[in-house]
């Protein structure tokens, strides 16, 4: 299945969630994600609630209704240039056509900073603090791979994606996913246009339980005898596991996954999740803030990685069940680093 870019219809439907205490009026930021219930965005508020609050940086908080609400996000940004606030902190939910927006607000004088999520083009943002995202799938393709063993030859996979406009994130997961598991990519930049005959098939899942358990349904619906399921996060991994579990298949599929929250650490030790790449969404949204304020003191910006176009906030493979050449850590210390 090849999901194409669509337009989103209807009114914007802004959220604007919370204001951190101000401790000084001169200095004021956005925080937009694409949500407000994932765990990682949860959390990723809380990051930047709290040093905003150290830094006497006036925060607004705002978040689409689900997963891919770009007319949110846009009305967000308006807000935040009529507010005349300092810089913006951006998970895009359409990674392209929000670039229009990112650039009025960067006309206005306003830093943009992408998190976890690249813009497309990456460059359109003037700093991205992220996950190396590609290098998450990598490992849980890699550790699906080597747990398979010979019979990776033989795999039937199926990809859980984000959204139908394929954001950087899902673009990333998926063909790291394939590179790390030995599949030959077509465009690295798109979803859907490689020929490995090992995979099944790609559904949406809205990077939510609800959203998974159906795509996995679809999925299973076009081959009932798939053995690995990658996922764009846990939330979706849960939801394949439930369709699974329904048809009496739970223990025949390896699931994989990316972000590292505490009830995905707990899904990993569960059995429910095989492994997962933890990413560290407080570091992300923290350090953004301290990057705006920064650029309201002194006018600059802030630097990438040495050797990356980004600036890396790290990832590390969680699994109880190692493979040989594959780094990972347990759910023990995986607990004591996760969120949510």
């Amino acid at each position: 299945m090849k999901f194409k870019a669509k337009a989103l219809a209807g009114a914007a439907t802004l959220a604007l969630l919370s204001v951190a205490p101000a401790m000084a009026q001169d200095v004021s930021a956005c925080l937009i994600t694409k949500t407000d219930t994932n765990p990682f965005f949860v959390k990723m508020k809380e990051g930047a609630e709290a040093k905003a609050a150290e830094l006497g940086v006036t925060l607004k908080s705002y978040a689409g209704k689900v997963d891919g609400d770009h007319d949110s996000q846009v009305a967000a940004i308006e807000a935040c240039i009529a507010d005349g606030a300092k810089g913006i902190l951006i998970a895009a939910s359409d990674t392209k056509a929000i670039v229009d927006s990112v650039k009025k607000a960067q006309e206005a004088g306003m830093v943009v900073i992408a998190l976890d999520t690249p813009l497309d083009p990456a460059d359109a943002a003037d700093a991205t603090f992220a996950t190396d995202n590609l290098e998450a799938g990598k490992l849980i393709g890699a550790w699906a791979a080597a747990t398979l063993g010979a019979e990776a030859a033989n795999a039937k996979i199926g990809f859980l994606n984000l959204t139908p406009s394929e954001p950087t994130v899902d673009v990333l997961r998926n063909q790291g996913f394939m590179m790390g598991f030995g599949i030959d990519v077509a465009d690295p930049n798109d979803i859907g246009d490689e020929t490995d005959p090992r995979i099944v098939g790609h559904d949406i899942t809205n990077g939510n339980e609800e959203g998974g358990r159906k795509a996995m349904e679809n999925l299973l619906q076009i081959n009932p005898d798939i053995n690995v399921i990658h996922t764009i996060n846990e939330p979706a991994a849960v939801g394949a596991y439930q369709a699974l579990k329904a048809v009496g298949k739970e223990n025949d599929v390896l699931i994989v996954s990316v972000d590292g929250g505490c009830p995905g650490v707990a899904s990993v030790k569960e059995g429910v999740i095989g492994a997962t790449s933890q990413q560290y969404p407080l570091m992300m949204a923290a350090l953004g803030v301290e990057a705006i304020k920064k650029w309201a003191d002194s006018g600059e910006k802030p630097q990438p990685t040495p050797g990356k176009a980004f600036f890396d906030t790290g990832v590390a493979l969680i699994t109880d069940k190692p493979a040989e050449g594959v780094p990972s850590i347990d759910t023990t210390k995986g607990t004591e680093l996760c969120w949510g």
